[in-house]
């Protein structure tokens, strides 16, 4: 079955979702162990996906044309492997910055990448930069003809993978955030390190550096209007916060499911372990904490779909849900005892994958600003 770009009533979405649910568990859900341990980005699970035309699902020309069913898809796709529905949101990601602010010639690059043939990546962070965008020290100077780009970013999610990427960089140092443009800049134009980051968890989204040593890139290259750029990101991080609370809530329903079922069937006492109110009452916190982390996902998206403010809800359902995703991991791999802290299990792996989504996309520190600023001005 491929995903047909048609609109969907709720029983159509019903069936897409269905659908995803039933992919993922025979395409991507057999290989995520092995992307765990290996550390090497999963290139042909993406495009498989990628043939399945479950990637760019947010774009309004994709297959949901809407972000709340995107946020429904990446939930499933996370219950099996957070490192693939990482690798999918980030194309999404840099594909929406290209649909609504990308020239003609960039939009090109779109359709080799949902089509699983080519990666992308999103640079804005760097060694000294990150939560504080102001402090990038990559700069784009104009030079008669054409921009020369220095610099080096950091922590760049599929940096090791990416044939193209969206880089942040200075063309008015003294302007601070409002001099920040970005640009699309080929494999070739920067190099990348010599290893992708040995990465504590979701690992295999090839997590690396992106180096430009006297990059010559013409005009052409800049993405939107020149200055422009740190606005460009800050209206993409939004929709991406959607993505991350989504696989945050996908996470932690693996791991709430596993203890479910384990809890069932593992017998102390005599008694199976979901009988003792002790746990069943475990149980039942993590199953109303991601129950609540969703809505608040689906909140945001329906929000951003009817064209409204979406900031703080988007940065409310990333922050609850990725501190949802990290309390219920931990507590799944409790229910679990010994056998749990066994990587026999997917238990250790849901924890080290968790963390993470506390600190991408602005830590949950910096999403605390957000919401502040949104209601408190």
């Amino acid at each position: 079955m491929r995903v047909k770009s048609d609109e969907r009533s709720r029983q159509e979405r019903e069936e897409l979702i269905a659908f995803a649910r039933e992919f993922v568990a025979a395409e991507v859900a057999p290989h995520a162990a092995r992307i765990d341990r290996e550390n090497i980005f999963p290139r042909e699970v993406y495009r498989r996906i990628a043939e399945e035309g479950l990637v760019g699902l947010a774009r309004p020309q994709g297959a949901s044309k809407t972000v709340l069913e995107w946020a429904m898809w990446i939930e499933e796709l996370a219950v099996a492997s957070a490192t693939m529905a990482d690798v999918v949101c980030t194309a999404d990601f840099v594909a929406l910055i290209l649909d609504q602010h990308g020239s003609e010639e960039q939009k090109s690059l779109i359709g080799p990448l949902l089509s699983g043939d080519t990666m992308g990546a999103f640079a804005l962070t760097e060694s000294e930069a990150g939560s504080n965008a102001a402090a990038i020290e990559t700069v784009a100077e104009w030079d008669g003809d054409c921009y020369n780009l220095n610099g080096s970013k950091s922590w760049i999610t599929c940096a090791q993978a990416a044939d193209w990427a969206i880089v942040l960089a200075m063309t008015d140092p003294e302007a601070g955030v409002r001099g920040i443009s970005a640009f699309v800049v080929k494999r070739g134009d920067f190099t990348n390190g010599d290893e992708p980051y040995d990465m504590m968890g979701q690992r295999g989204i090839a997590v690396g550096e992106l180096r430009m040593e006297g990059c010559r890139i013409p005009a052409s290259a800049m993405v939107g209007k020149p200055n422009q750029g740190y606005k460009i990101a800050m209206e993409a991080l939004d929709t991406g916060r959607i993505g991350i609370a989504a696989l945050a809530v996908g996470l932690a329903r693996a791991a709430f499911e596993a203890a479910r079922d384990y809890a069932g069937r593992r017998e102390q006492f005599g008694r199976a372990l979901s009988s003792f109110q002790g746990l069943r009452w475990m149980l039942v916190d993590m199953a109303t904490d991601i129950e609540a982390a969703r809505l608040l996902t689906h909140k945001a998206a329906r929000l951003r779909d009817a064209g409204l403010s979406y900031t703080r809800e988007a940065a409310m359902a990333k922050m609850r849900a990725s501190d949802t995703a990290m309390r219920v991991t931990v507590d799944a791999l409790q229910v679990h005892g010994g056998v749990g802290y066994s990587r026999d299990l997917p238990l250790e792996r849901y924890v080290r994958d968790a963390k993470v989504t506390q600190i991408y996309e602005g830590t949950n520190q910096i999403q605390r600003e957000v919401i502040a600023r949104e209601m408190l001005g």
